[in-house]
């Protein structure tokens, strides 16, 4: 199974757990409350989606990672075409980042 597989499955959890928020203006805002644990923004999105997210990721200390496609983060999440997720859990976010930084996942 690939890392980006493992982290779509997680999302789907997530999803289904109701633990995450996605599209740029629920993300933002969750962002504003401090809500958010770890954001992913798709690695097609817009460039100006990307630097925004990231300016104000970095400004609030929030992990940011750039994995996936939209394709990709809309069928784990079983919406279409978004680019942004923002994931409200911190145990979703501890196993993401494990993923991607090459660790292994629980189950």
């Amino acid at each position: 199974m690939t890392k980006n597989n493992r982290i779509c499955g997680l999302l789907g959890l997530a999803t289904r757990a109701g633990k995450i928020v996605f599209g740029t203006e629920a993300c933002l805002q969750a962002i504003n409350k401090n809500k958010i644990k770890l954001l992913i923004v798709a690695k097609d999105a817009a460039e100006r989606t990307k630097t925004n997210f990231i300016d104000v990721c970095n400004s609030k200390k929030i992990p940011i990672i750039e994995e996936l496609s939209i394709e990709e983060l809309s069928q784990a999440i079983g919406k279409d075409n978004k680019a942004v997720i923002g994931l409200k859990d911190a145990n979703f976010s501890n196993e993401i980042k494990k993923i991607i930084n090459g660790g292994e996942a629980i189950g």
